[in-house]
């Protein structure tokens, strides 16, 4: 197998850099071949959770992370023809250990309707990575067993990695110093 990323076939969907090379398990989602995964797919909300269980039936076996994005600052970011940009966007990285190869699925998530499909039921590790996204983001799961904050207290208001949330809201505490000895 060698580095070369795959070729482009001119529609946004890449092409086996090489015979025996699978190809992306959805034609037609819209990927970025030069990257440094081997396949990087941009699908909607609607089709996210059917495109990584097909990543999952093609070998692709582990979800190594699953992390979110606030693009609030970065609204002109790169993306494919035909991805609109949105303020949120969920990355879920996928590996195939048998094949010794890599997945992105990058989603972009609209702030004013912040759901996305959990992907607990392909990868049960997911569970905690999609409880941090929530409770830093505030992007919610459809379908998690169990959605609640996972690092901040229970009754912490808003969604502190968000880049409009208020910096220094918190008084730091100190115990008071001993004096001089």
């Amino acid at each position: 197998m060698t580095d070369a990323a795959p070729a482009s076939t001119g529609e946004g969907v890449a092409a086996p850099s090489e015979p025996g090379t699978p190809q992306a398990p959805e034609p037609g989602t819209p990927q970025a071949p030069e990257r440094r995964a081997d396949e990087l797919a941009f699908p909607t909300r609607e089709s996210y959770h059917d495109l990584v269980a097909s990543y999952k039936a093609a070998g692709f076996e582990m979800l190594a992370d699953l992390t979110g994005v606030d693009y609030l600052s970065h609204p002109g970011r790169a993306l494919p023809p035909g991805i609109q940009a949105e303020r949120f966007e969920v990355v879920a990285n996928l590996l195939s250990l048998s094949l010794r190869r890599r997945a992105r699925v990058r989603v972009q998530v609209p702030e004013d309707d912040p759901v996305v499909d959990t992907l607990w039921d392909l990868y049960p590790g997911a569970e905690a990575m999609e409880r941090e996204v929530f409770d830093l983001l505030g992007v919610r799961f459809d379908g998690h067993p169990d959605l609640t904050r996972i690092l901040m207290p229970e009754d912490w208001e808003g969604h502190p990695l968000r880049k409009d949330y208020g910096v220094g809201r918190v008084p730091v505490q100190f115990k008071e110093a001993p004096g001089p000895r």
